[in-house]
């Protein structure tokens, strides 16, 4: 199971940790994004901490309809306690944890200040495979 909590602004947040170029792990507030259906979104600046490989450039629509594009690198996350190699989008944004990274969870949330957050991998699906 994942733990989080929902903040002051609603925000559904958990703790990632992040797997850098040396294998040290590198941790971040990240707020759950249902409307994003990639898979991690990190800034630039820790982006080029962690020393991720650039793989690709990609584009998205945003919610207001507009077109971005951003770069795409390859880093591993601790998910549920595990290594996961993930793309790991650039923007200008706080960390953010898309629908792909949480694909084969049940989400809860006690959506108040300071609420509970579970994610629990669903018994009948499959997850990262």
């Amino acid at each position: 199971m994942i733990a989080g909590i929902v903040s002051a602004n609603l925000e559904p947040i958990i703790r990632i940790s992040v797997l850098d170029s040396r294998r040290q792990t590198h941790e971040r507030d990240a707020i759950l994004d249902t409307g994003f259906n990639g898979w991690l979104c990190l800034p630039a600046e820790f982006i080029a901490m962690l020393g991720l490989n650039w793989q690709r450039v990609g584009t998205a629509i945003l919610a207001d309809g507009s077109q971005t594009v951003f770069d795409v690198y390859e880093g591993t996350v601790l998910w549920d306690n595990q290594p996961l190699t993930v793309p790991v989008d650039e923007a200008a944004s706080k960390p953010l944890v898309g629908m792909s990274l949480m694909r084969g969870y049940e989400l809860q949330l006690t959506v108040v200040k300071d609420g509970m957050l579970a994610l629990t991998k669903a018994s009948s699906q499959k997850t990262h495979q």
